[in-house]
């Protein structure tokens, strides 16, 4: 009989559990890898288990919609949001970073408001005989005049000062277009009343109000238009009179009608917020030949008529060429609680602006905000960014309130009650506007 322990007797089982062990260890490495390498060449960083499928629609076809969109249109049915994406294309390499924005100049943006009667308003109301009667605020009752005397000053620097024979020899044979909603129209007044000064009566004219409204200059050759596309795409609401309508459809995958007018513009300047927050938008793509609508909410719609905008900018805008210009949103100042807590008004009888510095109120969302920016960043160069969202939130006595023409005849009640019929969205001329037009100037 051996005298071999026992334990001697059986193979030991420790290296074939260590080999296993290193075996599954790497390949619990190498799977990981794959794992992280998949998820970075994804363009969301999410596994394709994660992702919600989507359809994509390249927008702006030439053979797009057989009829175009009026205020006569409306929807055979309405169904919900399928779920549909713009996939447009991708800048050329050359954009680089966003023009205009340079990250080791100073911020034009970021300052605060002073008084200054001696340099300011640059005009006077009642001597531009283009000024509407929807921002002419002292003509229609307004008797403090001190929100005419406000200059906007950056922190760290000043901004270029208004020069309106230079604004003329940027403009000489060309043609500045603003295109957009009210708010983008007062501020094409605004530049109309900063330059017509210096123009004879005989050598200027101004077609009469239409979708397409020109101011002419003669002697330079050049134009100051306003085209009225108050939700960038193609939509019922295109009529520069007759918009009020029931229901907003919008042709959320095409802006060739308008684009159409615009492209041989040199110089342009968009907006577009307010009118995506009035409740749901009714979408009809292109390509639907039934009168069948979708339902989606406004922050989803501009995405999507963003993306179609931003389609025909990145395909078509050479930046040596063409300047385009994207105004952010403008500030309303409908509660005063924001501003002043425990009162109930808004923006009637405010004569100041606010002091706070970074105040922000809820008239301005942030999500819409984010949105734009990712949107713009991706055009890079082709778009020069006109944030006046910071700078507007502090004018809440910069709004005509009660002291404009209206349209529409008020009740005794809302006469009783003015800050119940007070316009705290649109802005008095001269004002805060001109502020957003020295802007312009500043980056031309």
């Amino acid at each position: 009989m051996s005298m071999t322990p026992r334990w001697s007797r059986k193979k030991p089982h420790f290296p074939l559990l260590a080999f296993l062990l290193l075996v599954f260890i790497a390949c619990s490495i190498l799977y990981n890898e794959f794992s992280i390498q998949q998820i970075h060449e994804s363009p969301d960083h999410v596994t394709r288990s994660q992702q919600t499928s989507f359809t994509y629609v390249k927008p702006n076809l030439p053979k797009g919609a057989s009829e175009v969109l009026d205020r006569f249109n409306s929807c055979n049915s309405t169904r919900n949001y399928s779920g549909k994406k713009i996939r447009w294309v991708n800048p050329d390499a050359e954009s680089g970073r966003r023009r205009g924005i340079n990250q080791d100049s100073c911020d034009v943006f970021s300052g605060k408001w002073v008084f200054d009667n001696e340099s300011y308003p640059l005009y006077k109301e009642s001597d531009c005989p283009y000024m509407s009667d929807q921002l002419a605020c002292h003509k229609h009752g307004r008797s403090d005049l001190q929100y005419q005397y406000w200059r906007w000053q950056p922190h760290n620097c000043n901004l270029k000062r208004w020069n309106v024979t230079e604004m003329w020899e940027k403009l000489r044979g060309k043609r500045l277009m603003f295109v957009g909603d009210s708010l983008n129209r007062g501020q094409w007044i605004s530049m109309v009343c900063l330059l017509q000064s210096m123009i004879p009566a005989n050598k200027r004219s101004m077609t009469p109000n239409a979708q397409l409204t020109i101011f002419s200059a003669e002697e330079y050759n050049a134009t100051v238009e306003f085209l009225w596309v108050p939700l960038l795409v193609e939509s019922n609401s295109d009529d520069p009179v007759n918009h009020r309508l029931a229901e907003r459809i919008i042709r959320p995958d095409s802006v060739l009608k308008h684009s159409s007018r615009w492209e041989h513009a040199d110089i342009l300047v968009f907006n577009s917020y307010l009118w995506w927050r009035q409740g749901p938008v009714k979408l009809l793509w292109s390509a639907e030949e039934n009168g069948a609508c979708e339902e989606l909410d406004g922050l989803g719609a501009m995405e999507l008529a963003m993306g179609a905008w931003a389609d025909w900018v990145a395909s078509k805008v050479i930046p040596l060429k063409k300047r385009v210009f994207f105004v952010t949103m403008s500030p309303t100042h409908f509660w005063s609680q924001e501003w002043e807590p425990g009162s109930e008004g808004n923006c009637y009888n405010q004569m100041t602006p606010i002091n706070l510095e970074g105040y922000w109120g809820s008239g301005s969302d942030l999500p819409t905000m984010r949105m734009v920016d990712k949107v713009l960043s991706r055009l890079g160069s082709k778009v020069s960014v006109i944030n006046i969202t910071q700078l507007s939130e502090y004018r809440k006595d910069g709004h005509p309130s009660i002291c404009r023409k209206f349209w529409e005849t008020l009740s005794p009640q809302q006469l009783a009650n003015p800050a119940s019929y007070s316009d705290c969205i649109h802005w008095c001329l001269p004002g805060v506007l001109d502020v957003w037009n020295e802007l312009i100037f500043h980056f031309l």
